[in-house]
């Protein structure tokens, strides 16, 4: 694992900034406006996220009915703020209450824990198609690792929602305003997806910043057990909450069952591409400090260039040395992550795996990321680079078990995100 001493960091930006100038891509654009969004870095806000799931849009839609949802906050601190997206929708959102409390068992709140939240100062709110909005801050204290349980009522017809499909955790529905309730009767119908909410940020006296792990669907947790918070991102929040001393970085998962570097899915719930969303999902979080990139098995599988074109690894190359050149820009770190192999996967070409290879040879020779984790290294076979070692694929030889999750979490070096 590599770290660029901070004194190189300005010839290491001069240096991707020509890159990404050959490479000749187009910018990346924003899809929708944004709605009071938090500022990005602590010294100027205070305020560190603590979870937020990247959104897309093909969510179900919702008539008079309540959505109790889980959010497992990486980092302690106070006043948090939940942020409500309708980026992905295409109609007004209105939302009549909302409920805050700390989470007993499955849906079931602990007695007397429950705030109503406000959005400047009202309990109910209309959010414009393709906008979001902050609440106010909550008067409550949150302890790393600690579960809420966030409730809204949702009184009219909401159309298309904007959704995080795969939560890998159990989401909660009732019919009419069931906001209040402390116990869990009402709510008939679980799911495994998030809906509307886009984010948890507070105020942390030990967290200085935010790390955002930006991915596909081996960040996002596919194959992970359901509401254990075995994902790699939650395995690195628990290390950096046992460091000795004040804790450093909160956590932030960004990934995204099925997204692509290069190109948007087909399927949309699967997200637009990385180069669309990284100034969002990435860089729009508060106090972000650094980003760990894991992601490009999907334009490889896929053999996804740009232009409908067939990929190169030069075409992959080009788009991680964009969004290097983005974070450099916005004064965050870029953490460069190995791809991980995939031999015995439908996805798997001999092609493919050239590209890979070629791919990661670059990522950790290139010093285009200020870092770089190896996680090709940690999950391969020892038999056969090309494939996932056997005691850490979950089966379809392309995404990690817990077992996989926890060594890639364990795999990161810590002084890869502290200065």
């Amino acid at each position: 694992m590599n770290r660029q001493p901070t004194t190189r960091r300005a010839a290491l930006r001069s240096l991707v900034a020509s890159l990404a100038g050959a490479a000749m891509l187009l910018a990346p654009v924003p899809v929708a406006t944004a709605v009071n969004r938090p500022d990005n870095h602590p010294a100027q806000s205070q305020r560190i996220a603590a979870w937020s799931p990247s959104m897309t849009t093909g969510g179900p839609s919702f008539d008079n009915q309540t959505i109790r949802m889980v959010v497992h906050s990486s980092i302690a601190g106070s006043d948090p703020r939940i942020t409500l997206s309708n980026r992905f929708s295409d109609t007004p959102l209105t939302v009549a209450s909302v409920e805050v409390a700390e989470q007993d068992t499955g849906g079931a709140e602990v007695p007397g824990t429950s705030r109503a939240v406000t959005f400047d100062h009202a309990g109910s709110v209309t959010i414009p198609a393709g906008a979001e909005l902050v609440s106010d801050a909550i008067p409550i204290s949150v302890d790393a690792g600690e579960n809420l349980l966030v409730s809204l009522y949702l009184p009219t017809a909401t159309g298309t929602s904007t959704w995080h499909s795969d939560a890998f955790d159990t989401t909660f529905i009732a019919a009419g305003d069931h906001t209040d309730d402390e116990d869990a009767a009402g709510f008939a119908t679980r799911t495994t997806s998030w809906y509307y909410l886009a984010g948890l940020d507070l105020k942390s006296h030990t967290a200085q910043g935010t790390v955002v792990a930006f991915g596909d669907s081996i960040t996002d947790g596919y194959a992970s057990s359901r509401g254990t918070y075995h994902r790699w991102p939650d395995h690195l929040a628990r290390r950096l909450a046992a460091e000795p001393g004040p804790q450093r970085l909160g956590v932030v998962d960004a990934g995204i069952g099925g997204n692509r570097v290069l190109t948007d899915v087909p399927n949309l719930w699967q997200g637009i591409s990385a180069l669309k969303r990284f100034r969002h999902d990435a860089l729009g979080q508060p106090g972000v400090t650094d980003v760990i990139l894991l992601e490009g098995i999907n334009d490889i599988g896929n053999n996804a260039g740009p232009n409908n074109g067939p990929l190169t690894a030069q075409d992959l190359i080009n788009g991680y040395l964009s969004l290097i050149n983005e974070a450099h820009a916005a004064d965050v770190r870029m953490i460069g992550a190995t791809l991980l192999p995939d031999r015995g996967n439908g996805y798997f070409t001999a092609a493919g795996e050239a590209i890979r290879q070629e791919v990661n040879r670059w990522i950790r020779t290139s010093g285009a990321f200020d870092g770089v984790i190896d996680f090709d290294r940690v999950m391969r076979s020892p038999t056969d680079p090309a494939a996932l070692r056997a005691e850490y694929d979950a089966g379809d030889h392309i995404h990690p078990n817990d077992a996989g999750m926890e060594a890639m979490g364990n795999a990161i070096d810590l002084a890869l995100l502290q200065d």
